[in-house]
């Protein structure tokens, strides 16, 4: 079994995210003798955004021989996410919504033919429903639908909409909210993200 772990915050050791994705991935490594785990780092180590000649090479025209050593890390970065039977995504909501660098990688993945294609009706069919996606989520304030910020919430919409698309369902979210609004809150909401990572069903 492979486990992908993405971390996406700019915040190195300061990051509530990273703290809960490396729980995570140590409760299913522990619980899972033999569990194979490839980290990436789009915070650090950050992919390019897509460009017309990134386009225009899948749609087959022949690319810059600048932009090869683009195209090879974006194949790898696809195969990675192929070969994973677990992803853990630890991703902080930046003004609403995911990190850049996390869009970024995002749009590696997504690739038609591989992970989605459009039937002969013209309807999308997800060809990565075979994984179990966790992801870690820290938001500075509440966004819960019950609140005033509700209509403000595009991190865990829009990754639900985005793994839902590409056919996963297996698809869990632990929250850690409330961390910009006093040290009190914050504390309260890491401790309790991580108790949620501990308690994990293991497979």
């Amino acid at each position: 079994m492979k486990l992908l772990h993405i971390d996406s915050s700019v915040l190195g050791p300061h990051s509530v995210s990273r703290q809960v994705s490396a729980a995570i991935t140590d409760r299913l490594a522990k619980a899972n003798p033999g569990l194979a785990v490839t980290y990436r780092d789009v915070a650090t180590a950050p992919l390019g955004h897509l460009s017309g000649s990134h386009l225009a090479a899948a749609q087959g025209a022949a690319p810059d021989a600048a932009l090869q050593p683009d195209l090879a890390a974006g194949q790898a970065v696809l195969e990675e996410f192929l070969a994973a039977d677990i992803v853990v995504i630890g991703a902080p909501m930046y003004n609403f919504t995911i990190p850049t660098q996390l869009k970024a990688w995002i749009d590696r993945i997504l690739v038609a033919g591989k992970t989605f294609k459009y039937n002969d009706k013209g309807v999308v069919e997800g060809l990565a429903g075979n994984k179990r996606v966790i992801v870690a989520i820290s938001r500075g304030g509440f966004y819960g639908a019950d609140t005033p910020m509700a209509a403000g919430e595009h991190l865990e919409t829009y990754l639900r909409w985005v793994f839902g698309f590409i056919g996963v369902t297996n698809l869990e979210f632990i929250a850690a909210d409330g961390i910009m609004v006093g040290p009190e809150l914050r504390e309260k909401a890491v401790a309790g993200a991580l108790q949620a990572a501990t308690d994990l069903r293991a497979a």
